[in-house]
């Protein structure tokens, strides 16, 4: 069962971030390898209101009252001004000093984050989430929904492939390469 985030599921939201992005780019941000540093970084910033990482822009899956997943998703076109809170506390708090690469753009709602735990995965919860985002967006107006997924990550591509994901293109983000995938709703 999907359901909004509120503020104080903001602790399984990082960790499920954490798990979307990897350890080693989850610590690049927070300019740090210490897991309670990293998970306090996003832990702070899904609680609030105003950046990628808010619970605002996140739905969550439960099973038996225990949130098993999470997708985050927002307008491509609001992207300078949900990363701008963010990077700026990284910088001015944590010495955060990469430069990030656009990953969306206008004209597409974009899928930041999507997870699930591990002893959850191989349910459906993860197509379960996207076509519950494919739904917000829908309603939300939109009728393009991208995504990145690194390359050499065939079962991820494969998932969004068999929900009629097509790849339009490669971009970089903090050294890494990853295909832009689309549907049209």
């Amino acid at each position: 069962m999907t359901r909004p985030a509120t503020p104080t599921d903001a602790p399984i939201v990082a960790q499920l971030i954490i798990l979307a992005m990897g350890q080693i780019l989850a610590g690049k941000f927070a300019n740090s390898n210490d897991p309670e540093v990293i998970h306090a970084l996003f832990t702070r910033f899904a609680g609030l209101k105003g950046n990628q990482y808010s619970y605002e822009n996140i739905i969550l899956w439960e099973e038996d009252s225990a949130v098993c997943g999470m997708i985050i998703a927002y307008d491509g076109a609001e992207l300078d001004t949900l990363r701008d809170p963010f990077l700026n506390y990284t910088r001015a708090e944590l010495g955060f000093t990469g430069t990030l690469e656009d990953e969306t753009q206008s004209g597409e709602y974009y899928i930041d984050c999507l997870a699930v735990l591990p002893q959850y995965q191989g349910k459906g919860i993860a197509k379960g989430l996207i076509k519950a985002l494919f739904d917000t967006a829908a309603k939300l107006g939109h009728h393009t929904v991208g995504l990145l997924v690194s390359k050499g990550n065939d079962k991820a591509q494969k998932l969004y492939t068999g929900l009629g994901f097509q790849v339009v293109g490669e971009k970089g983000l903090l050294g890494g390469r990853h295909y832009h995938l689309q549907k049209q709703l």
